[in-house]
């Protein structure tokens, strides 16, 4: 497949999938209008903003092959790493934290409070997977690498 026809699908593919994220939305309002379970409630609130931001992904990666190119400089990098370093090392505490509070519970039948940790513990690990990987992408720009 050329790079053109790569494109092509990709920006459709986007497109359907922003769907499925509007159908989700839906999905998970409806349920949210039904119950009045705390736990149920946050799960699907969870999950709603989980595919809103999904839904702004995929519509940021459609622009980018439609009609705005995305630039990252190494000063862009630079300017922004020290905050983003701070920001990472925030993140670190936060697993930490999660992880220790994990450790307390043990096994002391606090599941739905066991759930959420696990929850926040991924969440987290998620966001300094991110972090990383915006270093590795510093690290591969010259002068700043």
């Amino acid at each position: 497949m050329k790079t053109k026809e790569l494109q092509e699908k990709l920006v459709a593919d986007m497109r359907t999938w922003q769907k499925i994220e509007n159908a989700s939305v839906a999905s998970t309002g409806k349920i949210i209008e039904q119950t009045d379970n705390a736990i149920i409630r946050m799960v699907m609130e969870i999950i709603q903003a989980d595919s809103q931001m999904h839904y702004r992904v995929q519509e940021f990666i459609a622009r980018s092959l439609e009609s705005e190119s995305v630039t990252l400089t190494p000063e862009d990098m630079s300017s922004a790493w020290d905050a983003i370093q701070q920001h990472l090392s925030l993140e670190k505490k936060m697993v930490q934290n999660v992880r220790e509070a994990l450790e307390a519970i043990g096994k002391k039948n606090m599941v739905v409070q066991e759930y959420l940790l696990h929850y926040l513990l991924e969440d987290e690990q998620k966001h300094d997977h991110l972090l990383e990987s915006l270093e590795k992408i510093k690290k591969g720009m010259y002068p700043y690498g």
